[in-house]
């Protein structure tokens, strides 16, 4: 079986060093590998949600797009396009927003942080806070199982969405499956030990923090830059720490094991700060250099990218649109000549399957449970609590009464809708812990 990988590129500017070790070089590394087939896309239509500057989100797509051709993503080899050229993608975000609830979405990190940020000020909860904003995860959802990926690479912070994604996955298809699954549920791949470079003055390369250095720099830019990142006050001949230390992190991300072995002990030996800098400037160089003559052709011949671009969404668009005509006909929208078939009645073994209730903990820290359907449709969704206790607590409650922990636990959930199948899952429930 071939795995499916997607990774969404937001246009930003120009990426800097930590950006090309910590995701586009293992990226551009990985798109031979046997087994697998990769959707690499530039995620401009998330980009308007921080961006309403025409001329940035333009200059800022063909950067990017620049930037990983340079650096090796081949458009023949993998599916290469920009999001607004999918027409399909944003059809499938309001099939999703149809069977989301907007208490899956009140979760979601960044609109969280928002209404957090205002409650501070004592302003509105959502002032300033836009639509575009808090539809995001639905967005997303719908960039990733447009292509029915499996593996999608995120950094720990996404992995909410991901998740997101595979509750709207198991509603539409609980909804409109009929036991088929229509959409695939994602699976969020986290790199536990994606490089994470330092930056000028020694904490994490950011741009918000306004230490990084771009990966294109002029040559003699890029030689001023790391000569000037900060090192501590030894003199040559005493010996160095390599743990901690912002120039050896840097090397080593450029390194072969080798060459970083011959470091740690040129750094043990006392060399000059001076001398470290010229031998990470050289092998950094020595890497970028080519690339760099390749990005600025790019940049120089905007027709060449659009044409790429083009050619990635017509290869893309063979894929998404009669896949989204399958899904349109599965809810109803469809050619009125074609009558539908009623669905078939759900099999024995999937109505008899227990509900599943999943404890978890966010990012944030806090403590939720959810209550969905053996197929993984959601019937109940806690709000936060502050300990895994108190959530598990509530579970227990709702194990042991079912239905008739509702009322109590009203306050501690989001809006539900109480109808059979909620009553007959709870009572599962019940069944099962005194079965246990």
């Amino acid at each position: 079986m071939t795995t499916r990988f997607l990774t969404g590129i937001t246009p930003s500017g120009i990426p800097h060093l930590g950006n090309y070790a910590g995701a586009i070089r293992p990226s551009v590394r990985s798109q031979a590998q046997p087994g697998a087939e990769h959707f690499f896309f530039l995620a401009d239509l998330h980009s308007l949600i921080k961006s309403q500057n025409p001329v940035q989100t333009q200059q800022s797509t063909l950067e990017i797009a620049a930037t990983w051709i340079a650096c090796g993503l081949d458009p023949e080899q993998v599916t290469f396009y920009r999001q607004s050229d999918i027409p399909e993608i944003p059809q499938l975000t309001w099939l999703l927003t149809c069977v989301t609830g907007k208490g899956l979405l009140n979760r979601a990190h960044a609109y969280k942080a928002a209404v957090d940020k205002n409650a501070e000020t004592g302003a509105d909860p959502d002032a300033d806070v836009t639509a575009g904003l808090f539809m995001y995860p639905v967005l997303m959802a719908a960039d990733i199982m447009m292509f029915k990926a499996h593996k999608v690479p995120v950094g720990r912070d996404q992995v909410q969405h991901i998740e997101m994604a595979r509750d709207m996955a198991a509603s539409f298809n609980h909804i409109y499956g009929h036991g088929q699954e229509l959409l695939v549920p994602p699976e969020a791949l986290v790199d536990e030990h994606v490089a994470t470079l330092p930056g000028l003055d020694g904490r994490k390369m950011s741009k918000s923090y306004g230490n990084t250095i771009a990966l294109f720099t002029p040559r003699e830019q890029l030689r001023k830059l790391i000569m000037g990142i900060a090192t501590d006050s030894r003199a040559p001949g005493e010996p160095k720490d390599s743990e901690g230390s912002a120039i050896f992190q840097i090397y080593q991300a450029f390194a072969s094991a080798e060459q970083t072995e011959a470091m740690r002990q040129a750094f043990a030996q006392g060399i000059a700060w001076g001398e470290a800098k010229q031998q990470l400037f050289e092998l950094i160089d020595a890497e970028i250099a080519p690339m760099r003559a390749q990005f600025d052709a790019l940049m120089a011949d905007p027709a060449r990218i659009e044409a790429i671009l083009q050619r990635g969404a017509e290869k893309a668009r063979a894929q998404a649109a009669p896949y989204l005509a399958e899904l349109k006909r599965a809810v109803g929208l469809c050619d009125l000549r074609q009558p539908l078939a009623r669905p078939a009645a759900p099999d024995a073994a999937a109505a008899e399957a227990p509900p599943q209730i999943k404890q978890y903990r966010e990012a944030d820290g806090q403590f939720y449970f959810k209550l969905t359907t053996a197929r993984g449709a959601p019937l109940l969704q806690s709000l936060a609590y502050a300990s895994g206790r108190e959530a598990g607590q509530a579970v227990q409650q709702l194990k042991r009464q079912g239905a008739a922990a509702l009322d109590a636990l009203a306050a501690q959930l989001q809006p539900f809708t109480r109808d059979e199948a909620l009553d007959q899952a709870l009572q599962a429930l019940v069944q099962a812990q005194q079965q246990g």
